[in-house]
């Protein structure tokens, strides 16, 4: 939302903005630059950081009281939020939650979120590879690429194909998710690191059930993966 602001707050000035012919090569490097972000800083802390800042803190309450009701549910529902917006604020606020409890010694929900978080990335190269005829040979390329940024837990690897198909992707991504996030939760998964991917196993002691915890993200990106495989129609030939 920040980026929009400050995006279409330049373009205004810059069309609106006159200045004397000596002084029109400050107006990129100084002016514009200067009242953009005074205008953004402003629109962001008066008017969209309140309702952001109410919403926000209503959600981490939610979740902190589903903790002790429900885990599973509560990995499920983080495993959702992880593959909603692939990076966007309900996959922050979702990471966000998590990443606080790892000051309280509570290390299940981190597991799940980024249990979870891997999955939407690591899915796209699933499906690309499970319904090889439903996708160009850029969307290939992507895929093999998204799931590399999966492994480190990056899970923008899947925008570009949400961007393009979102109504068949993000189902895919939430409910690979959730059914990751689950699974971890069940299997009682701990992680003491925030971030890492795969990568943090080579921590000693950093994630406990290690084999339930790949266990965890292996199903959620096969069904993941499947989903959005056979949702997906078959790409339409084009003539060279």
């Amino acid at each position: 939302m920040a980026g929009f602001l400050a995006g279409y707050s330049v373009r205004f000035l810059a069309q609106n903005i006159k200045l004397p012919a000596s002084m029109e090569a400050l107006k990129p490097v100084l002016v514009l630059p200067l009242l953009s972000t005074l205008v953004t800083g402003l629109i962001m802390i008066y008017v969209v950081g309140g309702p952001v800042s109410a919403v926000m803190e209503g959600l981490t309450t939610f979740l902190g009281n589903m903790t002790s009701t429900n885990a599973i549910l509560l990995g499920m529902l983080l495993g959702a939020m992880q593959g909603f917006d692939l990076g966007g604020p309900v996959n922050k606020a979702a990471y966000t939650f998590g990443v606080g409890l790892l000051a309280s010694h509570s290390y299940m929900p981190m597991a799940a979120i980024m249990a979870a978080g891997m999955v939407p990335a690591l899915g796209m190269g699933v499906a690309t590879w499970a319904a090889r005829a439903k996708f160009n040979a850029a969307e290939h390329e992507a895929g093999n690429a998204s799931f590399i940024l999966g492994l480190c837990f990056i899970s923008e690897g899947a925008i570009p194909f949400a961007a393009r198909d979102p109504m068949r992707v993000i189902p895919s991504t939430m409910v690979g998710g959730a059914i990751a996030g689950g699974l971890s939760m069940y299997f009682g998964c701990t992680l003491m690191a925030p971030h890492g991917g795969l990568f943090v196993l080579a921590i000693p002691h950093a994630v406990e059930h290690v084999m339930q915890y790949l266990l965890s993200i292996a199903l959620g990106t096969i069904v993941c993966g499947l989903m959005y495989a056979l949702l997906k129609p078959s790409v339409v030939a084009q003539t060279v």
